[in-house]
């Protein structure tokens, strides 16, 4: 079982997982290396396309057609094709990633290569990893998706508010947009933070922030404060975070962030050692799995 960690979970800005206090579950361990590198974008993710609107050209001026259809379909990028799967001995199961026996259902159903992270607003190595996320989302063939999976563990650290501020996003569609702004809002900015972050401390619980305080940072995307806190405290809300609990220790979670793949794979940054590598070996499994491997 892991030890835990101090509040900052090993330095904020590196990969050593975030892991679960002593008195919460079984889930398997997870490797605390601190070893990590800058984030390096993949050499297969598109480059940003603009999504800035196009508007249609008139049908008599056909000089400006053609730019017009090529803007629109720029605003949407195609997938990267898949890689073909090549084992050639750089990934080492039980070491890089792990299996996870037996294999578990997919967090969210769905007919694609699911890609899971399971994490925390709250957790400082999830912050230092989520522009690798975004960029391994960017990266996926058209076979693969990417769900995340708020852990709660550490409620000695406010994370279960986290949790429940997740789902009540998603519910009402504005967590995807509010996603990276969130990160910021509370490892940047302070608006969304547990910790002092000029001390690198936790605040006093009574200065955690509350489900009220997130919903008027969720306002900035839309939400309606009072219906965001009524979602937050709903039962719908309170299912689905067992359910995330549950699925959490089935995947044998021991620390975030931690990477599943279709319900049979894990592993953590930590484990290989780098960003770049992490998003190599998120590419490689999903390889691995479309492959039937």
């Amino acid at each position: 079982m892991l030890k835990r960690l101090p509040f900052l979970c090993a330095a904020l800005l590196a990969l050593a997982a975030c892991g679960q206090s002593t008195d919460n579950g079984t889930a398997a361990p997870a490797t605390t290396s601190t070893a990590a590198t800058t984030p390096a974008a993949p050499t297969t993710a598109p480059a940003p396309a603009s999504t800035a609107p196009t508007s249609a050209a008139p049908a008599a001026n056909t000089s400006t057609a053609a730019p017009a259809a090529a803007a629109t379909a720029a605003a949407t990028p195609a997938a990267p094709p898949a890689q073909p799967f090549v084992d050639n001995g750089q990934w080492v199961e039980g070491k890089d990633y792990f299996r996870i026996d037996p294999a578990q259902p997919k967090y969210i159903p769905t007919d694609k290569i699911e890609v899971v992270e399971v994490f925390s607003y709250a957790c400082p190595a999830c912050n230092a990893f989520h522009d690798a996320m975004d960029q391994i989302e960017k990266s996926l063939p058209s076979n693969a998706v990417v769900h995340y999976l708020p852990a709660a563990f550490r409620p000695d650290e406010n994370w279960p508010v986290y949790q429940r501020a997740y789902f009540a996003a998603e519910a009402l569609g504005v967590r995807a947009k509010a996603h990276d702004a969130f990160f910021d809002a509370t490892w940047k900015t302070g608006e969304t933070a547990t910790y002092d972050l000029s001390t690198g401390q936790p605040k006093p619980k009574a200065a955690w922030p509350t489900i009220d305080d997130i919903a008027k940072f969720y306002a900035k995307f839309g939400a309606d404060p009072k219906e965001f806190v009524a979602v937050a405290n709903s039962f719908t809300v309170n299912t689905k975070m067992k359910q995330a609990d549950d699925v959490m220790k089935a995947y044998g979670v021991g620390g975030t962030p931690t990477i599943v793949v279709d319900g049979k794979y894990r592993f953590s940054p930590s484990d290989v050692h780098s960003v770049q590598r992490a998003i190599e070996l998120t590419q490689w499994l999903v390889a691995k799995e479309a492959a039937g491997k």
